[in-house]
């Protein structure tokens, strides 16, 4: 299945799940779980406040060398933006890749998802886990924090 086919497929419309392809066109999916949600929603809230001119996304689709992956949540600089606005599946991968870290992804699943935001052209991979805690990455490895939202919290607060 290509992405293309993903998105006109009939049955795969207002399912309560986040859809990926891997790289054999297989549809991954995974179930809406509300904390999830709620958090995804924080990260956007404070990426719009910090970078008030870069485009903010939740869930926006990207072709890796493994699939079609959806970062949780995507920043896009206004250079690039102008690069993918048009694209229905980005294939430069959005400055900033967040992915919230669900009780079911391993260490190793979360390692392979920033490597192919990486390969994809990626800046920063951002991790959040279950205790709020972000986690920054740049290719070269775990930065102290973001370069490019320095001011963004280090852990975002309880609700």
């Amino acid at each position: 299945m290509t992405w293309d086919e993903v998105i006109e497929c009939k049955e795969l419309q207002n399912l309560p799940f986040k859809i990926e392809l891997n790289r054999w066109g297989q549809v991954i999916m995974s179930p809406a779980y509300n904390p999830h949600g709620y958090l995804q929603a924080e990260v956007i809230h404070e990426l719009k406040t910090r970078l008030p001119r870069w485009r903010i996304a939740g869930e926006c689709s990207v072709q890796t060398s493994d699939g079609v992956r959806a970062p949780d949540v995507a920043a896009i600089s206004p250079e690039r933006y102008a690069e993918v606005k048009d694209q229905r599946l980005f294939q430069l991968a959005p400055d900033i890749c967040v992915e919230i870290r669900s009780d079911s992804n391993t260490g190793i699943e979360m390692d392979e998802k920033r490597r192919l935001y990486f390969e994809r052209g990626a800046r920063e991979v951002w991790i959040v886990n279950a205790s709020r805690k972000v986690a920054f990455y740049n290719p070269a490895g775990v930065m102290e924090r973001s370069a490019l939202c320095p001011d963004f919290p280090l852990q975002l607060p309880e609700e």
